[in-house]
Order: structure tokens, then sequence, then C-alpha cells
């Protein structure tokens, strides 16, 4: 008797991991409606390193920083003739404008800002609404 208890507790909990599974995957997800970009333009001066540190740090705010629904980022490149002004980007998504405020004044972002802009020759940030 005992051993059948066993067996049934058994199956209902891997009935519950599966259940738990199934709700995480089909959970909605956070819904970006407003959209940042940063690009950013080195001095000549930067060196390699000071450019793989400033992608690391900015890729690891996505983590500290909650109001962060999504993140890309990459090194910029020429296509035709065009002119490559800045040498990466960094694309984020917010759910509002409340939430692009809060990023920009969050101690992480500030202390990112320190630690990296004697390495930015330039910088643009643009912000765009999300269309469905």
């Amino acid at each position: 008797m005992q051993r059948e208890t066993k067996g049934y507790a058994l199956i209902v909990g891997l009935f519950c991991i599966l259940g738990l599974l199934i709700y995480g995957a089909y959970s909605p997800a956070r819904k970006a409606q407003k959209q940042q970009i940063f690009c950013f333009s080195f001095t000549n001066e930067a060196n390699p390193k000071a450019v793989d540190k400033h992608m690391r740090d900015f890729a690891a705010l996505r983590h500290e920083i909650p109001q962060v629904v999504g993140y890309t980022a990459g090194k910029t490149f020429l296509v035709g003739k065009a002119d490559a002004e800045y040498d990466v980007m960094h694309y984020l998504t917010f759910q509002n404008e409340e939430d692009m405020k809060a990023f920009e004044q969050n101690p992480a972002y500030k202390k990112f800002v320190s630690e990296n802009k004697d390495s930015w020759d330039k910088t643009l940030v643009v912000n765009a609404e999300i269309q469905p």
C-alpha cells in the first residue's frame, strides 16, 4: 500500500512540474510599446578592450534594471557608400515612457556612463514608439 502511494505521489509531482513548464511557456510576456536606440562613436584613443568593456557593461544593464523588456546590440558596419558615423548601437525596448526615464535615472546606468564616457567621441539616443 505504501509503495502505491509513493507511485501516485510521483506521478502527481511530475504532472505539477509539467503544468508549471506549460504555464511558463504560454504566459503572456510583457508587451513593449517604446524603443530606445543608443548609438556610440568611440575616440581614436579607445582601444579594443575599452570597446569590449563598454559592450559588456551596457549588456549587463538589462539584468540590473527591471524596466528593460528587451535588449539587443551590435557593432555597426558599412553597406554600399554609407558612412558609419557610429561604432556600436544598443537597442532597448520598454513598456512606457516612465520606464525609459527610470532607466536613464537608474544608478547602474549612471555608473555605466561615468565609467565609459571617456572612450566616447559622440553619442546619439533615438526614442520611438513601436508600431503594431
